[in-house]
């Protein structure tokens, strides 16, 4: 049974790829340390008032604890050109995330990926307990629009670009 159940998975995982999703990554300084935390779970046009968006991340997180300290999280949409940079600063060893990377820092501890398309400065509404994951509904408190840059999407379980037709 347990054999089955973890085929399923992997197949459920298989199918849910062909949904495409932008990515972001969620970043803050936190007592003196950047920290990130990349996800493809995001999801806008959740609330407009007050406004809102959300995303997922698994309860065995350990960056989210020490980001959600923070006053303000900042959202860096991810653009096309970070393809090797998401992968970087997703990196298992935190020492490694954000080398060479150039950041932009807030007023209040939010953090933010140069190059971005869209930047949101965010406080945490409200977490809900989803299974394995924790829903974080985000409140945008302000943000920053970069038209020149397209975003990156995950899809097959793979980053690729958006096609401009």
């Amino acid at each position: 049974m347990t054999t089955q159940i973890a085929e399923d998975t992997r197949r459920l995982r298989n199918a849910l790829s062909q949904f495409p999703a932008g990515v972001v990554a969620l970043s803050a300084t936190v007592q003196g340390e950047r920290q990130v935390l990349v996800a493809s779970s995001f999801s806008v046009g959740i609330s407009e008032e007050p406004p809102l968006v959300l995303f997922s991340v698994q309860k065995s997180s350990s960056t989210w604890p020490k980001i959600k300290d923070a006053p303000l999280i900042g959202v860096s949409v991810m653009g096309e050109d970070h393809n090797p940079l998401c992968r970087q600063l997703a990196s298992r060893n935190p020492d490694e995330r954000f080398q060479g990377v150039e950041t932009v820092s807030g007023e209040r501890d939010d953090l933010y990926i140069a190059g971005s398309p869209l930047w949101l400065t965010c406080s945490i509404y409200n977490e809900v307990d989803a299974g394995d994951h924790i829903l974080i509904l985000l409140r945008i408190e302000e943000f920053q629009a970069h038209n020149a840059h397209m975003p990156l999407v995950f899809h097959r379980s793979a980053f690729s670009r958006l096609d401009p037709r």
